[in-house]
């Protein structure tokens, strides 16, 4: 779980919550018709401009801003190290019982290829359409969530136009204007925080996240395509060192 984001999000609404009711009740401030308005509102949107199918894919993509964890580059190099030194004493077939126990699908596609005697040119090409359509898949889910961060505050401004056309229609009653300038000014509020407090940070963070997942990808195609060179595992750990920060790099790297 991403601790960041959790942090996040206990502080952003906590202090709102805090700031409500310092000065009233929380409770004027739950509204069934402008979170109907706003919530349905954006999801009903969104379902105009996106397939079904994307759609429910987006509540997987939210999924991981909370829990998805990158690969650490030095893991990936001391794996690659391993990879190299077992090629080089045992030759490139003595990764082939390895490659069952990868999870990765990608490293195990890539090592595979290797072991399967394909030219490094051919493998490069290959893993680099995988790349491209991991980041293919990712700006979509990223589009999607910025999406419902641009829906939402303008379902707010509907909901408030809603809500100051009933309160004009009943002036004449003073009962009835309460409830319409709430439902006006609290729909742009929901809108408001779903935005700003909820859709746009996520789309931010996976953006981040999908710049970590494809420097590790690019990190573990660097090192297929030296495994597959026969290259020497000291010039694999340079080349693989060059992804990380200079600071969290090994002595002497």
């Amino acid at each position: 779980m991403d601790l960041a984001t959790i942090l996040g999000i206990v502080i952003s609404f906590g202090l709102v919550v805090s700031a409500i009711m310092a000065g009233s009740s929380l409770l004027i401030f739950i509204d069934i018709p402008s979170f109907l308005i706003v919530f349905g509102g954006t999801i009903g949107a969104l379902l105009v401009n996106y397939p079904l199918g994307k759609v429910i894919a987006v509540f997987g993509v939210i999924k991981k801003t909370l829990f998805a964890k990158a690969q650490s580059p030095t893991t990936i190099i001391e794996q690659f190290m391993d990879y190299a030194n077992r090629a080089r004493r045992e030759g490139i077939l003595s990764l082939e019982p390895i490659i069952k126990e990868i999870d990765d699908a990608y490293l195990r596609k890539g090592l595979q290829l290797t072991v399967d005697g394909l030219e490094p040119q051919a493998i490069q090409e290959i893993m680099e359409t995988e790349i491209s359509n991991i980041e293919g898949r990712h700006e979509s889910g990223q589009d999607i969530v910025k999406a419902l961060g641009e829906y939402a505050p303008s379902l707010g401004m509907i909901g408030t136009v809603i809500g100051l056309v009933q309160m004009l229609q009943t002036m004449s009653d003073p009962s009835s204007i309460g409830p319409a300038m709430a439902v006006a000014l609290i729909t742009t509020f929901y809108g408001a925080v779903l935005a700003n407090l909820v859709f746009n940070p996520m789309a931010g963070k996976l953006k981040t996240r999908s710049k970590e997942e494809i420097l590790i990808k690019e990190m573990q195609m660097e090192g297929i395509l030296a495994i597959s060179k026969g290259e020497n595992p000291r010039i694999i750990q340079e080349k693989l060192s060059s992804f990380q920060p200079p600071k969290e790099r090994k002595s002497g790297d």
